[in-house]
């Protein structure tokens, strides 16, 4: 077929014409860096300006002294014996130190395996095991949680052995475990102390190591839920994550005046890429509202240090919409900035737009493998491509819709399977061969699982999913992993875990559960049995009892009905619940 091309406001897209098929093209090249090279080409071009803002703390660092103490802690990384490769987890809200263990990590080529901070024992167990993670940086803990009592529950080994001598049965990797805080523990050592392990290796031994390193070489584990169990780790590369911070950036026209609020969790692909990474490719500032979201802190975040943008999920932008002090705020420094995540809602995009002033504001979608970003809308465009759509494939990015049942791309306006190939992709799925092969195929390209239609400018739509992800506030949540907790409840015979739609947080969870003969239970029971033991936005919020499940007639589930019942259900619930509220207000008049 012959090929057309036509010129959108995100460049030339090349495609197939009448076919859903996007290539989108760049006046720029590629960038060729590590990670560690991206960080001091920018701190030896602008040395006083703001690298690093943490609010809460009152604490800024110059881009000059930001190097300074991420050399001083790659270093330290160093004389604790950690080689090109081996890993680094985290395990910490956000904070300096790691935006710090971030650019540190990558200086010396090794392996960031981040953590979020609402896992738990029995998860952090998993993403240390299967990470072989040698080395944790965590902090006291978060909301309820004591981070080093949990990690003592699954290696109680560390209490009796000395800082950097850990040998545990269950994490046989982890020797290191730093403590971000100024008590010591048993078996840990404190950021302090590894400062000052910098001050035993030189300059030249960190130089020689940066220098060694190529933008190919791996540089992140990002754990991401999938629907068949426990979290899969994406290995992303420095060339990955560089060009996908610099390319966000310049569709956003990020340049070393711009200061981003990042209120989004640094464990999460979206702000540690299209954060952190994307304000160094520009020498932008990093600013650090709170450790987590919390939307008085934004606020007041974006006026003290008139940042000119911010990013977040629809969640968040619509908790600073809604917060009662919203109108004390002077937000005319905002212009720009990414929401994603979740689904976009369009009068939430008004109102972002109407009553904080991001008149730049742009929907991205990605996923994880992806970098995460893979498609953006731009501004250049009319309102109903850039509100209504997540825009054409980023720079040196190609994007096709296909039908998951013959892989052939489709007509434009028909729904396929959206995929994607280009720098961005992952290497593959840590340790997880036959997994890889099922995401991305021989021809290279990644399956996102996700449907989509696109238009003949190549922008497209996201209609729905393949898989049976849940989405719940911007984050990704395997049902199979709740599952497979929840059938170790001694009264549970079978469960089944699906999403159905939320105004606040995009979709929750439903549990449908088939209990064992002569036991019983009740909903409450089983919320306080998953409090604790795994994250508190994986515990089913509904509920419900049964004695079968729908299935096809060769006996495979069909959780798509059990959504549509509960649908119908929480329907006729709010519709109970207007009519009574009508007959309450008839009889009072």
């Amino acid at each position: 077929m012959k090929e057309d091309t036509s010129v959108t406001g995100h460049g030339r897209v090349a495609r197939e014409r009448k076919m859903s098929y996007a290539h989108t093209g760049s006046g720029k090249k590629l960038l060729w860096r590590t990670i560690g090279e991206l960080l001091r080409e920018t701190a030896a071009r602008y040395p006083e300006d703001d690298a690093l803002v943490a609010v809460w703390r009152d604490e800024r660092y110059s881009y000059r002294r930001f190097y300074e103490v991420c050399c001083q802690a790659a270093k330290g990384f160093m004389k604790l014996g950690i080689a090109k490769g081996d890993r680094i987890a985290i395990w910490a809200t956000n904070c300096p130190e790691w935006v710090i263990t971030q650019f540190a990590t990558a200086m010396i080529g090794a392996i960031l395996v981040p953590i979020s901070p609402a896992f738990k024992q029995h998860e952090l167990e998993y993403i240390l095991k299967d990470s072989e993670s040698q080395t944790l940086v965590l902090i006291r803990g978060f909301k309820t949680s004591d981070y080093p009592m949990m990690f003592y529950s699954i290696c109680p080994e560390a209490k009796g052995a000395n800082p950097g001598e850990i040998k545990s049965k269950k994490i046989p990797y982890l020797k290191n475990v730093i403590l971000l805080s100024e008590d010591a523990q048993p078996g840990m050592s404190t950021w302090r102390d590894l400062l000052e392990f910098g001050d035993e290796v030189s300059d030249r031994e960190l130089e020689e190591r940066t220098a060694s390193l190529d933008p190919e070489d791996i540089m992140n584990i990002q754990y991401t839920s999938g629907t068949t169990g426990f979290p899969k780790g994406a290995l992303l590369t420095h060339h990955n994550i560089v060009n996908n911070g610099f390319f966000g950036g310049e569709n956003l026209k990020f340049t070393s005046s711009d200061r981003l609020c990042n209120p989004l969790p640094l464990y999460h692909c979206f702000g540690m890429v299209l954060g952190s990474i994307l304000c160094v490719t520009h020498g932008a500032t990093m600013v650090l509202p709170a450790e987590y979201f919390d939307p008085l802190s934004t606020l007041k975040a974006v006026e003290q240090e008139r940042c000119t943008a911010i990013h977040g999920v629809p969640t968040m932008f619509i908790a600073a919409l809604e917060h009662p002090k919203f109108k004390e705020f002077n937000l005319s420094s905002l212009r720009a900035g990414i929401m994603g995540g979740a689904p976009c809602p369009i009068e939430v995009m008004k109102r972002v737009i109407d009553l904080m002033g991001i008149y730049e504001i742009t929907i991205g979608y990605g996923l994880t493998e992806c970098s995460p970003l893979t498609t953006q809308t731009s501004l250049n465009n009319p309102s109903s491509l850039w509100m209504e759509t997540v825009g054409p494939p980023i720079p040196h990015t190609e994007v096709k819709i296909i039908d998951p049942a013959t892989g052939k791309v489709v007509p434009v306006g028909i729904q396929g399977e959206l995929c994607c190939r280009g720098y961005l992709l992952m290497r593959g799925y840590h340790n997880k061969p036959k997994e890889t092969a099922e995401t991305i195929d021989t021809r290279g390209w990644l399956h996102t699982g996700d449907l989509a239609t696109m238009d003949e400018n190549g922008y497209c739509r996201i209609t729905g999913r393949i898989k049976d992800m849940i989405l719940r506030g911007g984050e990704n949540i395997s049902p199979r992993e709740i599952e497979e907790f929840l059938h170790t409840h001694p009264a549970i015979k079978d469960v089944y875990v699906f999403g159905v739609p939320d105004k606040k947080y995009g979709e929750e969870i439903a549990a449908w559960i088939q209990l064992k003969e002569n036991k019983n239970t009740t909903p409450e029971e089983i919320h306080e049995f998953c409090v604790g033991k795994i994250a508190h936005q994986k515990i089913p919020k509904y509920i419900k009892f049964v004695e079968s499940y729908p299935m096809t007639a060769s006996g495979k589930i069909q959780k798509f009905k059990m959504r549509e019942i509960a649908i119908k259900r929480s329907e006729l619930e709010e519709k109970r619940a207007e009519v009574q509220l009508g007959l309450k207000s008839d009889s009072g008049s």
